[in-house]
């Protein structure tokens, strides 16, 4: 079976428990499928990065399920960190993260599960011939966000998340862990030749990857690191701006854009 969320956002957790811990969250207008059902939980498929977890089955409606996927190729990112609308029907607000997928617009309406939303604003216009410069720009909107494990908006994010989330405003749809993410791209050989945009990876002592920032030029980055801020790297990682010592070792750096 298979659904499109049309929640703000949904935890996606590792086992059918509302103490598990978040591995990702599910954002309004994604698709899923529905790989399992328990009594009480779901285990579900984002389509979009094919990441698997439980979420509950409050959080769904299960009316608007579905034996074949929806065609979705027409949905496109929502492109600022907090996109407000109301449903028609009710005149009820809903704030929607960044990265959330919306069908099409129409007079600044669009039409999910049987309900038509407002946008309370105008959305910006982005596409993937944009630069890198503007993934700096995007990825600076997020600045100060708290940082939260499996997170993917501005109320809380995590660094793979930051990078998918703001990469999908642009209509470029990466994997959701960095250990994912970094075998996309091209590899840039040294951070002397990185442009803004680049992406970052950092490793463990054992040589796995386990963060990921986006850089701002060859000195500078931009990261969810505590929360999203930005920090000096040079050639050898990220120099932390609280005790001025290495906080990441720097192990590649790739380009997307």
């Amino acid at each position: 079976m298979f659904t499109i969320v049309n929640n703000p956002l949904i935890p996606l957790r590792a086992e059918e428990n509302e103490r598990s811990e978040m591995v990702s969250q599910l954002l309004f207008g994604q698709q899923i499928e529905i790989l399992e059902t328990t009594e009480k939980w779901y285990f579900v498929k984002n389509l979009s990065d094919n990441y698997e977890g439980w979420i509950t089955k409050s959080s769904i409606n299960s009316k608007f399920f579905t034996t074949q996927p929806a065609d979705t190729s027409d949905f496109s990112a929502a492109k600022t960190p907090l996109l407000v609308c109301f449903k028609t029907s009710s005149v009820e607000k809903i704030i929607i993260p960044g990265g959330s997928m919306l069908p099409p617009v129409s007079r600044e309406q669009f039409e999910l599960a049987g309900e038509i939303y407002q946008i309370a604003q105008l959305e910006p216009v982005y596409t993937k011939n944009d630069n890198g410069q503007l993934v700096v720009e995007l990825t600076q909107q997020y600045t100060t966000a708290p940082y939260l494990w499996g997170g993917k908006s501005v109320l809380g994010i995590d660094c793979s998340g930051l990078v998918q989330v703001v990469f999908s405003m642009l209509g470029i749809f990466l994997p959701r862990d960095a250990s994912q993410q970094v075998e996309v791209g091209t590899t840039v050989d040294f951070l002397s030749e990185a442009r803004p945009g680049d992406l970052a990876f950092f490793a463990n002592s054992e040589g796995q990857i386990i963060h990921v920032g986006i850089l701002i030029n060859s000195h500078q980055i931009i990261h969810a690191s505590g929360s999203v801020k930005k920090e000096i790297i040079d050639s050898q990682g990220i120099i932390s701006s609280q005790t001025g010592e290495y906080s990441h070792t720097l192990r590649v750096i790739k380009r997307v854009i």
